[in-house]
């Protein structure tokens, strides 16, 4: 499955938008990272943002309201051998209704180089009444290569009922799968909100994180207090899955999963391996 590729910048059509963006990290031979490429049109605008070290920091900043009902927007991120990248966003996407009917898509493509690491760390989606979005992510790692992803979804703006949302992840490390994941919510999903799924939340998330690191101090399974667990991969990876009331408890959630908070486990361990690989530089963004 490879993500969709949008017609030319900024078209509009009449069953919505098409829109790429795309953000390229390279090493800059000084120890930082550079920017060679920072492209985003439509409803995408990439600024780049303060950061420390040897990091590069890009927020995406919505310069339009959606994605709407037949909107097909893409952002491609490739972070070459050695640089280190973290992508957050300035708001949270709100998916909302088109005139058309149509489904919107959402396409993210990631790629890691060797040696090189970035953090995913987007503010929620929320899927608003009546809205249809379909969002893909896939991500390609080299063995070498380090990652935080987090993904929040939210269902519902306050007081009104979620739309139809569907989410598919799919991570390989060195050509082969680490993870491939849907998950889909509202109305027209079966069983999307009985006791194996929701169970009457309205917020749910990811957060995986890949360290070659995890090869040796491998990530035991454990319940990250009632509505989080975190499950090792068949791989260098682990990842916690939560659901929770609303999206503040759920960032609280995967916020306390990453700084090493486990409830009823020693947390230093996961928090040591978080935090530093092989080379001993601090991984967490």
């Amino acid at each position: 499955m490879t993500a969709p590729s949008p017609p030319p910048h900024g078209s509009a059509a009449a069953s919505g938008v098409r829109a790429a963006a795309r953000i390229v990290a390279e090493a800059d031979g000084r120890g930082g990272t550079a920017l060679p490429v920072l492209a985003g049109d439509g409803p995408l605008a990439l600024r780049r943002t303060r950061a420390a070290g040897a990091e590069a920091r890009v927020t995406v900043v919505g310069a339009m309201s959606g994605p709407l009902g037949g909107d097909r927007i893409g952002l491609d991120v490739v972070v070459g051998p050695g640089a280190r990248l973290s992508v957050g966003s300035a708001a949270a996407t709100i998916a909302l209704p088109g005139r058309s009917g149509e489904p919107a898509h959402y396409a993210v493509r990631l790629t890691v180089g060797d040696g090189a690491t970035l953090c995913w760390r987007p503010e929620p989606v929320i899927s608003a009444r009546a809205s249809d979005l379909r969002m893909t992510c896939r991500v390609e790692l080299a063995p070498t290569a380090r990652l935080l992803l987090r993904e929040e979804q939210v269902l519902g703006r306050a007081g009104e009922p979620p739309g139809r949302l569907t989410t598919r992840l799919t991570v390989y490390r060195a050509g082969r799968a680490l993870l491939d994941q849907e998950l889909g919510y509202g109305p027209g999903t079966p069983g999307w909100d009985g006791g194996a799924v929701l169970a009457g939340h309205r917020s749910a998330g990811q957060l995986l994180l890949v360290d070659p690191a995890f090869e040796e101090r491998p990530i035991p399974v454990r319940q990250l207090g009632e509505t989080a667990v975190l499950t090792p991969l068949a791989g260098p990876a682990a990842l916690v899955t939560a659901v929770a009331p609303d999206a503040l408890r759920l960032r609280r959630l995967l916020d306390d999963a990453s700084d090493g908070g486990m409830a009823g486990g020693d947390a230093a361990g996961w928090r040591g391996a978080a935090q530093a690989g092989a080379d001993g530089r601090m991984f967490m963004c």
